[in-house]
């Protein structure tokens, strides 16, 4: 990899420059978790935590208004990297579950008088959240149990599964998948189902190639060959190809159409763009659409680090 590249890349926030030296240069956890500590001080995460109010908070609400909410900076917050231990983000985890927590198993931020049940979307998001921030309340074993019960018959999920939705959504799977990833990761004694909902998954997304309908061949959505940055909801084909970069998953040939369309955005100075994401009121952009990226240089490099390393194929 271009060493001015690397350069640029820890001339960025401390978010980005702890992740580099952690996924390109393979630094040792002493060196990358001292860089890991700043995020709370200084750059992007002082100034999301700086805006918490004092009941622990952000935006005046759990899941609302889009994008300043609670749960959205939180998920910000973990894609930084701070640090799982931060007091701050404690705080905002027993509100997640004394808010939240649904008789069904799940969780519920929403109108009970018209909302009988969890939101399968929410309900990943705040399972990652949980796990990765250590959370320690047994309530969390129930959220995976109930993510792993919502699973459909073709591998995904689907938060529209209650009104009679057939086929799973992209970006609810994603979701689940990332907060099933992050439970396993905190419980690996529970392993064992958890590893075989996300296999099957996988499936879902591979048979769709990441990003086609698997009947036409099509692009789903233009949206998910953009790269935004953070991607709130909605699923896109380089978040994917992260996830399958995070989980160790082995090459696989159904993830060729993605890789090819990410070497395709690759600028001649080896950097990508940033994206314009979705609308909607935000504190601050981490960085500006159309204007080379940090973040998605970073991603995309590791990605293709990872794609590069594993050169045996799965059919």
């Amino acid at each position: 990899m271009n060493p001015e590249i690397i350069s640029w890349l820890l001339e960025g926030d401390p978010a980005i420059r702890w992740q580099v030296q952690r996924d390109l240069l393979k630094k040792t956890p002493e060196k990358y978790e001292l860089e890991r500590k700043k995020i709370a001080k200084t750059g992007w995460g002082a100034r999301l935590l700086a805006l918490q109010d004092p009941n622990g908070y952000w935006g005046g609400g759990l899941y609302s208004p889009k994008w300043t909410s609670t749960t959205y900076t939180m998920l910000t917050l973990r894609l930084l990297g701070l640090p799982p231990d931060h007091r701050q983000a404690k705080k905002v985890c027993k509100i997640f579950l004394d808010q939240g927590f649904y008789s069904d198993g799940g969780i519920n931020f929403f109108s009970r008088a018209y909302w009988k049940y969890s939101e399968t979307c929410v309900t990943g998001m705040i399972l990652g959240l949980l796990a990765y921030f250590r959370y320690p309340d047994e309530r969390i074993h129930a959220l995976a149990s109930h993510l792993t019960g919502q699973q459909m018959t073709d591998g995904g999920w689907n938060c529209d599964s209650y009104k009679g939705a057939t086929h799973s959504s992209f970006h609810t799977t994603i979701s689940v998948l990332e907060g099933l990833l992050e439970y396993e990761n905190t419980y690996p004694e529970r392993k064992e189902k958890i590893v075989k909902a996300r296999r099957q998954a996988h499936e879902f997304l591979l048979a769709h190639r990441l990003y086609k309908s698997h009947r036409t061949g099509k692009v789903v959505d233009p949206a998910m060959t953009r790269m935004p940055f953070p991607p709130r909801w909605r699923y896109d084909f380089i978040r994917a190809l992260d996830y399958f970069r995070a989980c160790g998953a082995p090459r696989d040939e159904r993830m060729s159409d993605a890789m090819e369309l990410l070497q395709m955005k690759q600028k001649k100075n080896g950097l990508w763009l940033m994206s314009s994401g979705m609308s909607g009121k935000k504190f601050f952009d981490l960085e500006a659409a159309g204007q080379p990226s940090r973040w998605n240089t970073l991603r995309a490099w590791r990605v293709l680090n990872w794609w590069q390393a594993n050169p045996q194929t799965v059919v």
